[in-house]
């Protein structure tokens, strides 16, 4: 049997934050950074402030673009009035993904303790491009990337991974 050959996706990264810039924005440079440096393709980056409508516009956009696979979400997963994200995402989502959720939290667990459960972290497929939510802490961002996302984005983990579903999920 063959090895399976590297195969990059297309990534949107949207930081939700009132106050970052692209200088300051030390999450979504994180993401940027880990995606390709295992040599994905960073199709699009922009910041959106905590407000509901633009948030879920801008994740519309995303998933429906041609040319975006993924979109990763950095900010907006707490549990404060400004925290929208997870909110924006609900009435685009075709098939909740509630294991990132849960291993997540259970990873966060041993770095931050009960601390954990004020995170909303989630994902879900949306249409045909998978959406993930992570907190805007760099720490909480560099965990998920470094522990989940980075394999379950690349082709060749086993026994299975989010990137050899993608031609059935778009019916090729």
């Amino acid at each position: 049997m063959s090895e399976r050959v590297f195969v990059p996706v297309r990534v949107a990264v949207l930081t939700v934050s009132d106050t970052r810039t692209r200088e300051t924005d030390t999450s979504g440079g994180t993401v940027v950074e880990r995606l390709q440096g295992a040599g994905h393709h960073v199709a699009a980056r922009q910041i959106v402030p905590d407000d509901l409508p633009v948030i879920r516009e801008q994740l519309r956009a995303f998933i429906t673009a041609p040319d975006i696979d993924v979109v990763i979400t950095t900010g907006g997963t707490g549990v404060t009035a400004r925290d929208v994200t997870p909110e924006a995402l609900a009435p685009l989502v075709t098939k909740p993904i509630p294991g990132f959720g849960e291993l997540f939290r259970w990873l966060s667990f041993a770095e931050i303790g009960t601390s954990t459960i004020q995170s909303r972290a989630e994902a879900a497929l949306c249409e045909t491009t998978y959406v993930f939510l992570l907190p805007g802490s760099t720490g909480a961002v560099r965990m998920a990337m470094d522990k989940i996302l980075l394999s379950q984005l690349d082709v060749r983990h086993r026994p299975c991974n989010f990137v050899e579903l993608l031609p059935r999920i778009r019916g090729q």
